[in-house]
């Protein structure tokens, strides 16, 4: 099986939709994906991934399933270096969270006291439940860290969704903590991951990151990446800092 995690386009976010750059960049990526043989699509309930989904289903004649847990991971922290403000729980100024090792293991990231008082973990694993349950629909069973293959597919699964729901997707299927993937990884808007099923031996597979981010369909059409997800390069960038 082939799942394809596509981050929506440049964010409208105080309309909950795209911008003008971004409604180019969902039609680039509709002229990528309406060239593949696609079995299902599923789409985040908020407006910026559905406008982002419509280019790609109106060319090529199709409905997505629409998932409330793909809606952008929704705890709200108060982060250490603010007083009272509160922001997405991965929103950490490095040297705060990379000083506790916990953040960096799966079964203690969530247990910092901005984490705890915030109730993400119920929150992460009633994403991972929802994940697993569409998989387990497509023939994929979690069973500890792999998955039991119940039917065997080459289908392509295509999820438009947000950069902080992706980086749960990735960090269930790989087993490792969120906040590398939320930390470390930085998925553009439009991006296209793709993940890919082994069955190395019949019956158990597990779940391998072909491609991050990818922007070939971007780059082909010369529109350059939005700086949407990103910081500042160098701090004198006059980029964004927080």
């Amino acid at each position: 099986m082939h799942l394809l995690i596509v981050r929506h386009g440049d964010p409208d976010y105080e309309n909950d939709s795209l911008t003008e750059k971004g409604w180019r960049e969902a039609a680039l990526l509709a002229d990528r994906l309406s060239q593949m043989d696609i079995k299902a699509f599923y789409v985040s309930p908020y407006g910026r991934a559905k406008a982002t989904a419509s280019c790609t289903l109106k060319k090529m004649h199709r409905k997505a399933t629409v998932c409330q847990w793909m809606r952008e991971f929704w705890p709200r922290i108060e982060r250490p270096d603010t007083e009272g403000d509160q922001d997405c729980c991965w929103d950490w100024l490095p040297e705060n969270w990379t000083a506790d090792e916990r953040f960096y293991q799966l079964k203690t990231w969530t247990l910092p006291k901005p984490m705890k008082d915030a109730g993400v973990e119920e929150a992460y694993r009633g994403v991972c439940a929802s994940f697993d349950r569409l998989l387990a629909h497509h023939g994929y069973v979690r069973k500890g860290k792999v998955y039991h293959v119940t039917e065997a597919n080459h289908d392509t699964i295509v999820f438009f969704c947000h950069f902080g729901a992706e980086s749960i997707m990735l960090s269930h299927l790989l087993s490792v903590s969120p906040m590398i993937f939320w930390q470390g990884f930085s998925a553009s808007p439009a991006s296209v991951t793709s993940v890919y099923t082994e069955e190395r031996r019949e019956g158990t597979a597990a779940f391998r990151i072909n491609t991050y981010g990818d922007l070939s369909h971007l780059y082909a059409a010369g529109e350059a990446p939005s700086f949407a997800v990103r910081f500042c390069e160098c701090y004198d960038d006059n980029e964004r800092h927080d």
